[in-house]
This record gives structure tokens, C-alpha cells and sequence, in this order.
């Protein structure tokens, strides 16, 4: 009988869970675990959708960033369309469209450049300005755009008077809705400055 007494008064000092809350806790345990692996499944699946978006700014910012950098560049525009601008710029490259960089001291030689892009991609082209404006080899710079329509001019009459470029590169959205529109610009600080 003393045995039992000492589990009587242990009884009440020990705390624990009946079997209904252990139920209701798993039960709560389990409809959580399943909200948290949904979310971790939907992450997963869009995660390369969102990876090649990430892919296709970011190159498109580094074409962008080329484009304005050499208009920056430009004295005069020779050719304003939609889809392509030809323009004699600076170069450190010699000769024009060559692979030798030239050195700390030495100037930029002037180069025809051509920017061409079709529904699909980019190309670049660098000559002589003394060379026509469709010689050359075209190199691609950007691939994956699903317009042509990517150059706009200020003011737009008259190629020479052109002294401001946008470009606006659109790709197709790897979810499939819509597009991804970049776009930058440029002036011409030679035409401007008169050189």
C-alpha cells in the first residue's frame, strides 16, 4: 500500500501530455509539414524560370552597357533604323576590328561600327571608316531578343543630325507571359561637342 500512495503523490508533480493533445499535436504537426514542403516544391519548380530570367538581364545589361559605352563614343551617325545604327566612333583596337589593343599612350583610332539585330539576335561589326558599311565580320553579342525593332533616334529626321540613341532589347519570358524589356541609352558626345 506504500507503494502505491508514493505513486499517488508523484502523480500530480509529473506534467505530460494526454493521448487527445498528442494527437491534436501531431495532427497540427502534420498539415504544417505539409504547407512547408509545398512552398519548398513551388520554389523548386520556378527556380530555373527564375534563374534564366536573372541570365537573360543580366547579359542583356552587359550587350546594353557595350552599345552605350561605344555610342558614347560616336561623332556622327551614318545609318538610323529600327534595326540597325551605323556609326563612326573610337576604337582601341588596331587596326579597326582587329585584336591588338592599343597601348596606355596611345590615342583611339576612328571606326565604323555596326550595330545589326535581327528577330532573333545581336551582331557587331567594326571596320575602317573608310571601308563600306556592310564589310566586316559580324560578331553576336546578344542572343535571345524577339524583336528587331530595337534603336530609336533623337531627333529622328536626318541620320547625320542624330545625336541621341536608345536601344531596348526585348526577350521572350521564360514563364511565357509577355516580354523582358531592357533598355538604355546613349549621346554622342563627339556630335555634340562638334569634333
Amino acid at each position: 500500500m506504500s507503494g502505491v500512495r508514493r505513486l499517488r503523490r508523484l502523480a500530480p508533480d509529473e506534467r505530460g501530455f494526454t493521448l487527445v493533445e498528442l494527437l491534436v499535436g501531431a495532427g497540427m504537426g502534420i498539415v504544417l509539414m505539409g504547407a512547408v514542403a509545398t512552398l519548398v516544391v513551388s520554389a523548386l519548380k520556378y527556380q530555373p524560370n527564375i534563374s534564366k530570367k536573372a541570365e537573360n538581364v543580366t547579359s542583356a545589361r552587359a550587350a546594353l552597357d557595350r552599345m552605350t559605352r561605344e555610342l558614347r563614343s560616336g561623332e556622327r551617325i551614318e545609318i538610323a533604323e529600327p534595326s540597325r545604327v551605323v556609326f563612326v566612333g573610337y576604337s582601341r583596337r588596331s587596326p579597326c576590328g582587329g585584336s591588338v589593343f592599343l597601348g596606355e599612350k596611345q590615342p583611339s583610332i576612328p571606326c565604323r561600327i555596326t550595330y545589326s539585330c535581327t528577330t532573333t539576335a545581336c551582331s557587331r561589326t567594326e571596320v575602317s571608316p573608310s571601308s563600306p558599311a556592310n564589310s566586316g565580320t559580324p560578331q553576336t553579342i546578344f542572343s535571345g531578343i524577339n524583336s528587331n525593332q530595337v534603336f530609336t533616334f533623337q531627333p529622328k529626321a536626318v541620320p547625320a543630325e542624330v545625336t541621341y540613341v536608345k536601344a531596348t532589347l526585348r526577350m521572350p519570358d521564360p514563364r511565357g507571359s509577355g516580354s523582358l524589356t531592357v533598355s538604355d541609352g546613349a549621346s554622342l558626345r563627339n556630335a555634340t561637342l562638334g569634333y
